[in-house]
């Protein structure tokens, strides 16, 4: 009988970047978790990042994302470099530019993989490689008149 690691399902899948996009719309977790789906991942991880009403102890009024024109390419490289990292069965993210109200989704991601540990590390790569790297900018305007912008 041959070891459970030699199994088709335990591997990465051929290609498994399912979805990179940057829009000015509304994000969707279904249209994530769809996108991730397959029959072989015994673990799907999502994460979901949310504007919140306060940063560094300062109430957030209004907050809006801007990128380069590269941003979505960089996405895929990262995207890339996790799938090749780790045993990917599917990989999807989305993050939203334009004005975002507070409670809004920011950035949806997911990485299904054999297992749940893998998931998890890969999603959690994924998202912390985006957040570092990826030319996306966030402008806060803050309750007391103060503005900031922060961004790989």
């Amino acid at each position: 009988m041959a070891s459970t690691n030699d199994h088709p399902g335990e591997q990465a899948a051929q290609d498994p970047v399912k979805l990179i996009a940057i829009r000015d719309a509304p994000l969707s977790v279904d249209e994530i978790f769809r996108a991730v789906g397959d029959d072989a991942a015994g673990g799907t991880a999502l994460f979901v990042g949310t504007v919140r009403n306060h940063d560094g102890g300062t109430d957030v009024d209004a907050l809006g994302y801007a990128c380069h024109p590269s941003a979505e390419d960089e996405m895929r490289r990262i995207a890339e470099k996790v799938a090749a990292e780790y045993p990917v069965r599917a990989l999807a993210a989305v993050h939203r530019v334009g004005d975002l109200r507070v409670g809004d989704l920011a950035v949806v991601v997911g990485v299904s993989c054999p297992h749940r540990g893998e998931a998890f590390e890969a999603c959690r790569k994924l998202i912390d490689d985006l957040k570092h790297e990826v030319p996306i900018w966030k402008h806060q305007k803050f309750s007391d008149g103060t503005e900031e912008w922060v961004g790989a």
